[in-house]
């Protein structure tokens, strides 16, 4: 990749982090509104209300970690680190990150990653298996 393709990546990725950040802050202030009124969760008392303001507790949730992430991501942008695996230090394909603008790993690092380790069950935890 020459260095004006990597300069336009980049380029590219900052314009499209900064969006997917707007937007996860969006839904964050409307989430915040969702979450003001909490209702009541008493024994016997699983009222649609009470679900749907757990389920936007959860996507509040998920909406923050995104939004951290988004944020590592311009802050490596900005330190000359963005499209670089944080774990093995080599580039990460373009592709993957105009799919996953705040990834920060390369495909195989994220698999490695994701899979578990020899000999222990799939789905238990690395602070379980110690």
């Amino acid at each position: 990749m020459s260095r004006i393709e990597r300069r336009e990546m980049k380029i590219a990725g900052r314009r499209r982090l900064e969006t997917d950040l707007r937007e996860v802050e969006e839904e964050l202030k409307r989430l915040e509104v969702r979450l003001e009124a909490r209702p009541e969760f008493g024994y016997g008392s699983g009222s649609a209300r009470a679900h749907a303001w757990e389920m936007a507790m959860a996507r509040r949730e998920r909406a923050e970690a995104r939004r951290e992430r988004l944020r590592q991501a311009l802050d490596r942008l900005g330190e000359g680190e963005y499209g670089h695996c944080q774990r093995c230090g080599r580039t990460i394909n373009p592709e993957r990150l105009q799919i996953l603008p705040a990834t920060s790993k390369c495909v195989s690092c994220a698999q490695e990653v994701s899979q578990p380790a020899a000999g222990r069950p799939a789905g238990l935890s690395t602070a379980a298996a110690r």
